[in-house]
């Protein structure tokens, strides 16, 4: 599993010219799948993304988590974060979940977010979407799981 999370002040989600979900000030993430990932992974990548201090307290020092800020969070499905580009030209994406689990799985984060932090926004599993961002610093960090939990 892979999350691009960036800190942002406001984010929101567009679908068919309409804004679907919006925050404030909080988290953007995108969010994808790989063939080994499960609901255990899920639950670590929840436990490690809510603890982070990646927010500047009134010294300028990374000391804050979103919930030290009462920051929210925007959640955005995302397979190109499997992409393989080792080879040719096109991106390959053979290494991202086949789209029937990615969004058993995806919903899954969701409802876990939301029971562990509360209510956030997200957009549409497949749809084709503007996200919009306003980052702040920016701070944008990857979380892979491989890469975490080895």
């Amino acid at each position: 599993m892979r999350i691009v999370l960036t800190t942002v002040k406001e984010a929101s989600v567009t679908i068919d010219n309409k804004i679907y979900s919006s925050i404030g000030r909080g988290f953007c993430l995108l969010v994808g799948f790989t063939h080994n990932d499960n609901e255990t992974v899920v639950d670590k990548m929840i436990d490690k993304l809510l603890t982070l201090r990646v927010f500047m307290d009134e010294k300028g020092l990374t000391n804050l988590s979103i919930d030290d800020v009462k920051g929210e969070i925007i959640s955005v499905s995302q397979f190109t974060l499997y992409a393989d580009l080792a080879k040719g030209r096109r991106p390959s994406f053979t290494n991202a979940m086949k789209p029937a689990e990615a969004e058993a799985l995806y919903g899954y984060f969701n409802k876990k977010l939301t029971e562990k932090f509360g209510p956030i926004a997200t957009g549409i599993f497949g749809a084709d979407m503007l996200v919009n961002s306003v980052n702040d610093g920016p701070f944008t960090v990857v979380l892979d799981s491989e890469e975490l939990f080895k």
